[in-house]
């Protein structure tokens, strides 16, 4: 079995916390990531990367959280870059409602 990219633990991490309305600070969401902790400095990064992505929601000093609008972009991300299998995704992503138009790109 392969070990996830960093960007696809915190991702993981996220949808796995992901509550309505809840940012996440960086401390938090890298304490709870499946990271080495020699992948700190990188997680780091990508954390302040994950801030301009559609799937995101930036919250300032508040952190980060999903933005529940853009799961279908999400869902893409996943399955692309992650290599999660659709039922995987659908079963995470519950709350996404367009699974009935969405094409795995």
């Amino acid at each position: 079995m392969r070990k996830p990219s960093v960007k696809c633990a915190l991702l993981a991490a996220m949808i796995a916390e992901h509550r309505w309305g809840s940012p996440i600070v960086e401390e938090n969401l890298l304490s709870i990531s499946a990271i080495e902790p020699g992948d700190y400095p990188t997680a780091s990064e990508l954390f302040d990367g994950l801030r301009s992505e559609d799937y995101i929601t930036s919250k300032g000093s508040r952190g980060i959280m999903l933005n529940n609008s853009e799961f279908g972009a999400l869902a893409d991300v996943l399955y692309d870059e992650c290599e999660w299998e659709p039922f995987e995704i659908r079963s995470r992503l519950k709350h996404y409602e367009g699974w009935d138009q969405h094409e795995w790109a």
